[in-house]
Order: C-alpha cells, then structure tokens, then sequence
C-alpha cells in the first residue's frame, strides 16, 4: 500500500523544548526560540520527516487526534503491527524546493526586554544621593589592576568616581565593564579570583572553556564587598533588596532589565515577538545568519501489509475525510493519492 502526499510551505524548525513522545511538563513545554533562548546551544532546532512524523500523519488520517505518545499506549492502538515492520526505506520525502525565510514569531507568554526600561528615571533615588553612594559604585569606576588590587586590599581610589551619580551613569558603566575582554587567571587577578571565591563560597564564578576570566565579575564581587562594609557603617536599608543585595546585580554579574525596573517609575518593557534567526560565527566563513526553512514536496509512505487491511486502512482515512494538515510546523498537507 502506498500513501502519496504533498506538501507546501512545510515548516522545518521546532520552537519548543522537549518531544512529542513525552507527556506535557505541569506548566508544558519550554518556548526556546526567543533572542536569549536561540543563543544557547542546541536550541535552534532543525527537523527532518521522521517514522515519529509518518506515524503522526498516519493517527491523524483517521481521524486520531492525540498525542503520538497517548495512541501509543492506548492498548487498541490501531497502527501497532504496521508500525513495528514500518522501515526508514518505507518513507520517500522528495523535496522539490527548499528556502530560508525571515518570520516574526509572536511569544504570548510576554517575556521581557533585558535592555530596555519604560517610566521615568529615578535619580534621586537614595542610592545615588546619600553620603555612602560614591563610595558604594566608585568601585565600578575604578581600572581592572585598581579592582584588583581593592578585592586583595580593601582599598579603594576615589579620584576617578564621577562627581554626579544616577542609575543611567551606573548602568551605562557596568555595560561598558561587561564588554571588557577575557583575560588569563595569574598574578594578582588569580589571588583575586581565589579570595572572591573564597567570600563568596555560593556563588559559581565560572571561567571559559579555555579557563579565561570575565572581568565585570571582579567589579560585581567588588561591589558586594564594598556593601557589606558600608553596611556596617551607614544604614543601608533603603538601597539594598530584602535578600540584602542590589537590585539587578549578582556578585557575579548584572541584568539590565532588573536593575532598571527599580530605578524606574514604569514597568519592565514587554516584548511580544521576535524574528527567528540565529547568527553564529564560523571559521573561514565568518558570521552566518540561520532562518526558519520552508519545503515543498511529496511523501511517499509504503506499507507492508495484508490488502484486507490495506483496505481498512483506506476505508477509514475516507471515512475520516481530513481535507489538509500540517507536515511539521504550519505549511499544507494533502492525500494526493492512495495506492493498495
């Protein structure tokens, strides 16, 4: 028996974490196709026609609407004898055009910006206007070897703290900060990584494949430092979260978005979409761009079975009357043709 199907416009990439074949997590699958999400590994998923796709399209022919891994349990399931002799070599995917596209994605579940902020700045806000704020961010304002030399000493040089301080000003310098290059633990920089390690025991200061170093998180931890001390000097309530950190930065790091949203009067931006692309870097290429893939085509699926129940088979995807469906994501799928 044969099933002959074309398709257009079928879509090739997964949006989602996890697998058909599972049951929905409590709270379902993960969208991962979001700016961030498409940055870590493995995340852009691309997709072939598969035996789990040719069993999908065959349940939904007859008019089986459940998840593959539900009618698989059912113990009635109606494909269970054709599935177990259906080969890789029974399933023909001839592909007459394929193409990239640029698509919008919209993400209902309303992430946020990590660098954008709405509502007007606040600053006047006491962490920028108290006696104690120079000392508190000037450590952001200090060289890498001054930093350094301030986590292995606790001193701190004021001359270059800026004689004006706001949430603009910080945040701008801790971006500026974050795009400082890796650098190599030895000297100085590495009794300084071991003694943050060491103030800090929970908290994972990771280092590069290569073993390398990101320096903002010597300013962070620095900063964190410096509160702790301040806080022994100054009431520091007002400034520090009810976890008695700063909002928005780790000992380790910054998030744009949550230092923001406390600094200023709106709400933090919501983002409702994104395009879906991926840009990497390849040796010898340079940067390439990956979009959604499109394919057009036909599907040749050959059953191995009894003509009785070739007939059945065909009798009850008639029966069923399923005018088009999708062959992966989107796109539009018909039986051309069924040959027993």
């Amino acid at each position: 028996m044969q099933i002959i199907i074309d398709y257009e416009s079928s879509w090739r990439n997964s949006f989602l974490d996890g697998s058909n074949n599972e049951a929905l997590p409590k709270n379902g699958r993960k969208f991962i196709a979001s700016m961030t999400e498409l940055k870590k590994d493995g995340n852009f998923k691309q997709h072939q026609i598969t035996k789990d796709t040719v069993m999908g399209i065959l349940n939904r022919l007859i008019g089986d609407q459940r998840k593959l891994y539900q009618a698989r349990s059912d113990q009635n399931y109606y494909f269970k004898n054709i599935e177990a002799t259906l080969k890789d070599s029974d399933i023909k995917d001839q592909i007459y055009s394929s193409e990239e596209e640029m698509i919008f994605l919209r993400n209902i579940s309303g992430s946020t910006d990590q660098n954008a902020f709405t509502g007007m700045i606040k600053a006047k806000d006491a962490a920028f206007n108290s006696e104690f704020s120079q000392q508190l961010w000037g450590v952001l304002f200090l060289s890498l070897e001054n930093v350094v030399r301030f986590i292995l000493d606790n001193h701190l040089d004021l001359n270059s703290v800026p004689m004006n301080l706001d949430p603009i000003i910080v945040i701008n310098q801790l971006e500026e900060l974050n795009g400082i290059k890796t650098i190599e633990l030895e000297g100085d920089n590495e009794r300084a990584y071991h003694k943050v390690q060491s103030i800090f025991p929970d908290v994972d200061f990771k280092l590069s494949t290569k073993g390398l170093f990101t320096p903002v998180s010597f300013y962070t931890a620095a900063l964190y430092i410096q509160l702790a001390y301040l806080n022994q000097k100054y009431d520091l309530s007002e400034v520090m979260t009810k976890s008695g950190g700063l909002s928005g930065i780790s000992k380790r790091g910054f998030t744009k978005k949550d230092f923001m949203d406390r600094y200023t009067t709106g709400a933090k931006k919501v983002i409702w979409g994104n395009p879906y692309m991926l840009k990497t870097r390849v040796k010898g290429l340079g940067e390439v761009t990956e979009l959604l893939t499109k394919t057009s085509g036909r599907l040749t699926i050959q059953l191995d079975i009894p003509f009785d129940e070739a007939r059945d088979l065909e009798e009850k995807i008639n029966n069923a009357g399923v005018s088009a469906f999708y062959i992966g994501k989107k796109g539009l799928a018909y039986v051309s043709d069924i040959r027993v």
